[in-house]
């Protein structure tokens, strides 16, 4: 008898690993931003997602959650912190994550220089905005234009990573204003200087230190800025030149290596799901996200729940028609050298899209 309850001892003491290790464990990488909203709301609300037939189940808050597919644990996910777009962008072509949340021209950029990486889903509109020291003479756009046009030497506008949307839509929007701009210090003849501030946090900081005269960022920065008394909001980027051209842009999405799509179909689609359905909720409960992503961020809930973001449950005729405008604007500046050059939306659709699970979704 006791040979037999060691017998079975044994057995469950290394079946239960073994169990374990059936799941996938996959990291998914997010920025500390209001536009990764869902993420933080499926996360947080955890089972009261039950009803979606998924949801995520914490392991350690914050870090690990398992991922629920009708009953079912799917896999294991484990958070990362990116810095920006860009980074995710790198750690995808570094193989050290396999699902993110980042901006679409970011996800362009890596695309264009071969990283195997698809578009799986939409994640929201707007939410981007730039913004001058608190008293600044800077109220609105005609006043940046003056102002850039009338100085001896560039002026200094931050942003937080090369390739995204921020940058590029205002880079996009100076050039067709006709103000000459550069990122080369040593370039006096532009009237613009763009600085890389590396970061996010970093633009606070170097709003209130004077470093540069505005930055150009995501929600929630300049929603902090405000709340915190250190900053005003020039303008909406939304609003930018020429009226209705920007409006209704594209920011964030959700993306797959394509690794990870060809070894786990099944979990993306659990994921693509998760995201929809949080995309769904966080639209129909706007104050209530921004109160939880504030939570999560460890901002002012007044700052989160400002939040002007519009989340999506597909992908739309102007979403996507946006998409290309960004496209185009990106290699009318010459920012492709790869993939995507001198291409359109129509051409590269295959390349940065796989839309198979989204359709397969239900918002």
């Amino acid at each position: 008898m006791r040979r037999l309850i060691v017998a079975l001892l044994f057995v469950v003491v290394f079946a239960i690993p073994a169990l374990a290790e059936e799941l996938p464990v996959l990291k998914v990488s997010y920025v500390f931003t209001t536009h990764h909203t869902p993420l933080m709301v499926a996360a947080m609300r955890g089972e009261a997602f039950q009803d979606q037939g998924v949801y995520l189940k914490t392991v350690a808050p914050k870090e690990r959650y398992e991922l629920i597919s009708h009953g079912k644990p799917v896999a294991v996910l484990d958070f990362v912190v990116a810095k920006s777009g860009a980074e995710t962008a790198t750690l995808f072509a570094q193989n050290h994550v396999d699902l993110a949340m980042a901006s679409v021209t970011a996800i362009m950029a890596g695309v264009d220089k071969g990283t195997g990486i698809k578009v799986v889903a939409p994640m929201q509109t707007e939410g981007m905005a730039l913004v001058a020291p608190k008293g600044s003479p800077l109220a609105n756009w005609d006043d940046l234009v003056a102002k850039a046009k009338a100085g001896n030497e560039p002026m200094k506008i931050g942003y937080h990573s090369p390739t995204s949307a921020p940058k590029i839509v205002l880079e996009g929007a100076l050039k067709q204003a006709g103000i000459a701009v550069t990122e080369n210090p040593n370039d006096t003849e532009a009237k613009i200087l763009l600085v890389d501030l590396k970061e996010t946090t970093n633009m606070i900081p170097a709003l209130v230190a004077g470093q540069v005269e505005a930055v150009v960022g995501p929600s929630p920065f300049p929603e902090m800025a405000v709340a915190k008394g250190v900053g005003q909001v020039v303008v909406d980027l939304k609003d930018l030149p020429p009226a209705g051209f920007w409006r209704d842009y594209p920011c964030c999405v959700t993306v797959a290596g394509t690794k990870c799509i060809a070894e786990h179909p099944q979990v993306v689609q659990a994921f693509v799901d998760l995201v929809i359905a949080a995309n769904t909720w966080s639209n129909d409960h706007k104050s209530e996200a921004g109160a939880l992503t504030a939570e999560w961020i460890g901002m002012p809930p007044e700052a989160g729940k400002a939040s002007s973001l519009s989340f999506l449950s597909g992908f739309s005729e102007s979403w996507m028609r946006n998409t290309g405008n960004y496209l185009a604007v990106l290699n009318a500046m010459d920012k492709f050298t790869g993939q995507l050059k001198g291409k359109t939306i129509d051409d590269v659709k295959p390349l940065l899209f796989d839309m198979r699970f989204i359709e397969k979704t239900k918002p």
